[in-house]
């Protein structure tokens, strides 16, 4: 051992190999490296509605889920037996969490090139056309 030089250690390498970080530059493909996280830390976890792998919550695809209780066949057995007229079956209001991969597998989400990448702005929604069929009663 080398005990006045304390950079060399048990087997007389050297420990304090300093890189300055003008000569090693990693690329990074996002500047918040894919999460929301900022300055908190640790995220908690949330399971994946799909495989069940434990994921972070601020780096899971978030889906707000509206749908009927009952498929649309019950429904309009519903309706046929129902005293009132105008009866509205509830709806099942669910946030669904999705892990990256899982959400790319089911196509949720889709990679961008570089230039879209940056654009955070929701995609369009395809809207349904308004049916004629209702106008056409009421006339």
């Amino acid at each position: 051992r080398n005990k006045k030089n304390p950079t060399f250690d048990l087997f007389n390498f050297p420990v304090s190999l300093t890189l300055t970080s003008q000569s090693i530059k990693m690329t990074v493909k996002r500047r918040n490296h894919g999460r929301n996280k900022k300055n908190k830390g640790k995220a908690r976890r949330v399971n994946c509605a799909s495989s069940g792998k434990l994921v972070a919550k601020d780096k899971a695809v978030k889906r707000f889920v509206v749908r009927n209780m009952v498929d649309m066949s019950s429904m309009r057995d519903i309706r046929e037996a129902s005293v009132y007229e105008d009866y509205n079956v509830p709806k099942i209001y669910i946030k669904q969490y999705y892990s990256i991969d899982a959400a790319v597998h089911q196509r949720l989400v889709r990679a961008r090139r570089v230039s879209e990448r940056r654009n955070r702005a929701p995609p369009e929604r395809l809207r349904r056309k308004p049916r004629d069929d209702k106008k056409k009663d009421a006339n």
